[in-house]
């Protein structure tokens, strides 16, 4: 028989063929191939994603990937934005003028960063506020707790480095303000105000170093801590719900929970990662949203030194701070300025320490949501009092009108309209219109006498200039002749009543 003709073997049937490969899938495999044999990224983040978590982490754990999301939210839009920012005094508010109503997009991007940072302040203040409520800074998650708080105050540092580089007038004197707190802390005060501004005065180094620490610095300690918590986070595991009557025991701890992972435990992908992509996409839309809708704050006029009627304030996540540096008595602000901060980061810090071990659930601890409604409602009551800021001169108010002078005498009116020119009224109340960061005097002729009244208006007092050298005889005459006719409680001189027409 010829080799031609010889039988060919039957193939097994387990030899079949497998089927061909889609291109698409070939080559995305092959590039994954690629990149596992180089780097073996595929692998390790293959693990990462399908560590195990405890089976009831529900929405309550969805906060921290939140702030991170927020945060890439900030480093995108700022990364976009800074390509077009010129921090230069002579430029940058044209620069933001031109983002807002010039660039493509530039006013979504503006609305994206500033509604990303108040998303990041308040997620992160949530996500803080969780770990405390589950006692999930207990051990072996000290370290995490550390890393947390820090991240904490490098946001705040972010939105108050942030809002100089709106170079308007409320940012600027903003930073003014703040550089004047911290001259007051002894010993190194002149120091710490020399290293806010740059020098001795705002100017093109103080736009400079702040662009510096809010693109560069601040930004780089995020992106480390955030790595370090992300580390700690994946080796410690994710703390399982607090139970009652199951107390952490710094001994036994670790072997518990491998092993009610190991008999409970889900993959955070795809078991418990559906949670945090929901909130994840949410949270993009919403910031797009505000965005788009409601756009970024309006600038301010461009800074100018020469104008004293100024009211600067901070972004809403830090007037809690400003009304208590507003309400700190008198003579103890540079002692306070320097001991608050340290209060608030000591305190928190030294709670893993102190307390390592022990229950966790809430209903043991009935200390710790009472802790944090307090903390909510003591801001939310700081923040509404530096909303309606009593302390600060209102600029805006108009001058009396004749309803509230009532009266014909022209040395009362007289009185009155120097009242407001002298910007007596912008301070001081008369029968509910003017400033109240001065007494009312809408019956100031009740307490004082006419000798009393010019002593005080020519002395001045706490947090009141003195007139004496501003204020010509007749004219300290005539606002004294007005002041006269606020008494009775009625808010004039019952000598007037026949003169009201």
């Amino acid at each position: 028989m010829a080799p031609d003709d010889e039988p060919t073997p039957q193939e097994s049937p387990e030899a079949k063929p497998s089927p061909e490969r889609n291109w698409g899938v070939r080559i995305t495999e092959d590039i994954a191939d690629w990149i596992e044999d180089r780097t073996g990224l595929v692998s390790t983040i293959g693990k990462i994603l399908r560590h195990p978590v405890p089976p009831r982490a529900g929405w309550m754990y969805v906060f921290g990937s939140a702030t991170l999301t927020a945060f890439m939210i900030q480093v995108v839009s700022g990364t976009a934005l800074a390509l077009i920012y010129v921090p230069s005094t002579s430029q940058a508010y044209s620069t933001l003028q031109y983002i807002t109503h010039g660039a493509t997009l530039g006013r979504v991007l503006r609305g994206m960063h500033y509604f990303g940072a108040s998303a990041m302040v308040l997620l992160v203040g949530v996500h803080m506020a969780r770990v405390f409520l589950t006692a999930s800074y207990k051990y072996p998650r000290t370290v995490n707790w550390f890393t947390g708080l820090v991240l904490l105050f490098l946001t705040l540092g972010m939105g108050f480095t942030g809002q100089l580089l709106r170079w308007d007038q409320n940012g600027v004197w903003s930073v003014v303000v703040g550089a004047e707190q911290a001259a007051r802390t002894p010993l190194i005060g002149k120091w710490l105000a020399h290293l806010v501004l740059g020098g001795d005065t705002v100017g093109g180094t103080t736009l400079t170093r702040f662009f510096a620490v809010h693109v560069f610095f601040i930004p780089g300690l995020i992106f480390a801590f955030i790595g370090i918590h992300l580390y700690l986070v994946l080796r410690h595991g994710i703390s399982e719900p607090p139970e009652v009557g199951a107390p952490v025991d710094p001994k036994t701890y670790k072997t518990q929970y491998e092993e009610m992972l190991k008999k409970e435990g889900v993959p955070f992908f795809p078991d418990a990662i559906w949670r945090d992509a929901v909130v994840t996409l949410a949270l993009c839309l919403t910031v797009l949203a505000l965005a788009i809708f409601i756009g970024p704050p309006q600038l301010g006029k461009p800074p100018d030194p020469t104008l004293i009627d100024a009211v600067p304030r901070p972004d809403w996540y830090l007037m809690w701070y400003f009304a208590v540096l507003a309400l700190l008595p008198h003579g103890t602000e540079k002692y306070l300025i320097i001991v608050i901060p340290l209060l608030l980061f000591i305190v928190p810090l030294f709670l893993p320490l102190l307390f390592p071990k022990g229950e966790r659930s809430v209903r043991r601890r009935p200390w710790a949501p009472v802790i944090v409604f307090a903390t909510v409602v003591i801001i939310a009551g700081l923040w509404r009092l530096a909303v309606q800021a009593p302390w600060t001169p209102r600029f805006k108010t108009p001058p009396l009108p004749p309803s509230i002078v009532r009266s014909e005498d022209k040395l009362v009116i007289h009185g009155a309209n120097l009242f407001y020119t002298k910007s007596c009224l912008y301070c001081h109340t008369i029968d509910g219109q003017g400033g109240i960061r001065g007494p009312d005097l809408s019956s100031v002729a009740d307490r004082l006498s006419r000798d009393q009244m010019i002593i005080r208006i020519s002395n001045g007092g706490y947090n009141m200039p003195a007139y004496t050298y501003n204020m010509k005889p007749d004219e300290l005459k005539a606002i004294v002749a007005f002041l006269e006719t606020r008494k009775g409680g009625a808010g004039f001189a019952p000598h007037s009543v026949s003169q009201v027409p």
